[in-house]
């Protein structure tokens, strides 16, 4: 039973893994996208190609967060300290940048929203964000 428990948090961890991978791929496939059709209409200001790469960056944030189950994951099948250690760590770092990068991204979308409004733009919208 336990080989059997191993194996299949083994399977779970790889497809988590897989899964950020082509969200990585998702989010830089929409922006380069985005950012091409900005250009190939002569529409590409800096707020719009901005707002791409924002975009692009929430993608980032779920792709952290699916690395960091699989993370969680993979503790079940690291018995040793050491690589409960390792995964503790690689988990904070994850953690951290997630953190950092969200927080980022939430600065950059004020102050182009009050750049927007003090030049009485159209707002630029970025990639969908789920409300939560």
């Amino acid at each position: 039973m336990e080989a059997l428990v191993h194996a299949t948090a083994g399977w779970i961890a790889l497809a988590l893994d897989a899964i950020a991978v082509l969200t990585v791929a998702a989010g830089a496939l929409e922006a380069l996208a985005r950012v091409g059709a900005l250009c190939l209409r002569g529409g590409a200001t800096p707020a719009r190609v901005h707002a791409a790469f924002i975009g692009f960056g929430d993608w980032l944030v779920v792709a952290l967060t699916f690395q960091l189950a699989a993370d969680i994951v993979g503790t079940t099948i690291a018995p040793g300290w050491d690589e409960l250690g390792r995964l503790a760590a690689i988990a904070a770092i994850r953690t951290f940048l997630t953190y950092f990068l969200d927080h980022d991204l939430a600065r950059a979308r004020e102050r182009e929203l009050a750049e927007q409004k003090r030049d009485g733009a159209q707002p630029v919208q970025a990639a969908p964000r789920d409300p939560r």
